[in-house]
């Protein structure tokens, strides 16, 4: 993707000339970042958003698929992981702390990549969220269904399709509020395990599973050897989807430069405790052999001490995950609309702004094309799930890969005097960023080797080429109205 000759939007600076405060849109509704989206979100709330971004139905279900393709092994992989995805936020948060915009990374790619650049990494992010929202829409009416199984599943997804829509429309402070409360589930939920397997282990309500006598280091640690937790990265890397959230929020935090470094540095922390630990104590009570994706490794545990309501305590956890998730994509969605109309890269009508200070019509358009996604589920559910998901599972590496690669230009443009005064810096350097692009890369590789991630391979090139003819194709049509 190189930079081409295309001019800025009006009041937006050049491609590639570093900036301190947000463009101004264009066209009608031309106002500044700063005059108009409320920065209502406080430490807590931005806390709160990076500890739901971080945690999911990836740690509460995907861990057991993760667990039984590398047994204790995988406690490293998600060392691994935690250290390339915590490498990758501090990337973001170079630029979010420098620069605290809306569109975080689209911004940040049109300004120091090129236009082609802020383009793709916007609307790849927009598209990335629309099937993740509608993956979990799709399935929020099972988890209601065991409570309640005569409710309509699309009754369901309607209902929550459109309160968490009114929440959006309420305003930032309100998004923030109802994130900070899911989130908080979550964190309960995995500190209540914890606390318990450490009880059972500890108190002894239940004895630790035995190592059978002889068995060599290797074999405990590796149990499928290196092949499987190298396949197991490809699930860790998925689980962290969601986390570069933090980004987006720091146009609307209330002190972003505090706020956001705060909220980053502490990933790695929740992933050695609610990832690491987690599940080092899940293998300590329960003998990871018996994790078989048949029941979430959080409610075996659970029913290995007799506590027999677990299910229903997990149901509700991953019915308020898929719910934040949803909240948390309709949010970044609207705000990701609104950053590529400033740049001129999508219709300027997506930078209006409501009284509350949200870009509804952005809010609304992303809210309306998820109903449609949905749609499509219901109605071809092998179709979507089989197609439609593998893209958003490789928009989220393409999207890790721009930041990256973004990074790298940004630090070019600023030149070694600005970056040496940058108040928050990624540790490591360049070292650092062809870590993570090699990480990624590999990750990339292995996908290939496992059938339900392969056909994400060869659907991430062909999404990229669909992303660049609508680029050119924009183009076009902006010189043949020039011209007109």
């Amino acid at each position: 993707m190189s930079t081409n000759s295309t001019p800025a939007p009006s009041g937006t600076p050049a491609p590639g000339t570093p900036t301190t405060s947000a463009p101004a849109a264009t066209g009608t509704h031309a106002t500044t970042h700063a005059a108009h989206l409320h920065r209502d979100l406080h430490n807590r709330h931005i806390q709160m958003i990076a500890l739901g971004g971080a945690i999911g139905t990836g740690l509460f279900y995907g861990s057991a698929s993760s667990i039984s393709l590398a047994g204790p092994a995988i406690l490293f992989v998600y060392l691994i992981g935690g250290c390339t995805i915590y490498l990758v936020m501090r990337a973001l948060g170079e630029m979010s702390v420098h620069e605290p915009v809306p569109g975080a990374f689209s911004h940040y790619a049109y300004t120091y990549w090129s236009p082609r650049a802020g383009f793709i990494s916007g609307w790849n992010y927009w598209f990335n969220y629309i099937f993740v929202a509608m993956s979990e829409l799709s399935v929020v009416g099972l988890y209601i269904n065991y409570w309640f199984p005569a409710v309509p599943t699309w009754l369901t997804a309607a209902f929550c399709l459109v309160f968490i829509t009114a929440v959006n429309l309420l305003g930032v402070r309100a998004f923030g509020e109802f994130e900070f409360w899911f989130a908080l589930v979550k964190v309960i939920a995995i500190i209540g395990m914890i606390v318990l397997g450490i009880l059972v282990l500890v108190v002894g309500l239940q004895e630790p599973h035995q190592v059978p006598p002889g068995t060599s280091f290797a074999e405990l640690v590796f149990p499928n050897g290196l092949k499987g937790a190298t396949f197991a990265f490809v699930v860790v890397m998925f689980s962290f989807g969601g986390i570069e959230l933090i980004g987006i929020t720091a146009g609307e935090a209330d002190d972003p430069r505090r706020s956001i470094p705060r909220a980053i540095n502490l990933v790695i922390q929740r992933i050695l405790i609610f990832y690491v630990l987690s599940l080092a104590i899940i293998m300590a009570v329960i003998p990871w052999r018996s994790i078989d994706g048949h029941a979430s490794p959080f409610v075996q545990i659970f029913d290995s001490v007799g506590i027999t309501f677990a299910a229903h305590i997990l149901n509700f956890v991953v019915l308020t995950a898929a719910l934040s998730v949803y909240n948390s994509g309709l949010y970044s969605n609207g705000r990701m609309l609104y950053s590529l109309a400033q740049q001129g890269n999508a219709p300027r009508i997506f930078a209006t702004l409501s009284r509350a200070g949200t870009p509804y019509v952005g809010i609304l358009t992303s809210s309306a094309v998820t109903v449609v996604a949905v749609v499509v589920v219901f109605a071809f559910p092998n179709f979507a799930f089989g197609y439609l998901l593998s893209i958003a599972l490789i928009a989220g590496i393409i999207n890790w890969t721009m930041v990256m690669i973004t990074q790298l230009k940004f630090r070019a443009a600023l030149g070694p005097e600005r970056v040496a005064s940058l108040a928050y810096k990624l540790p490591g350097g360049l070292a650092s960023s062809i870590f993570v692009l090699v990480a990624l890369a590999a990750c990339v590789v292995l996908m290939l080797f496992q059938d339900a991630y392969r056909v994400a391979v060869f659907v991430g090139p062909a999404w990229l080429l669909l992303l660049t003819i609508a680029y050119q194709v924009k183009v076009s049509r902006e010189k043949r109205h020039a011209r007109a």
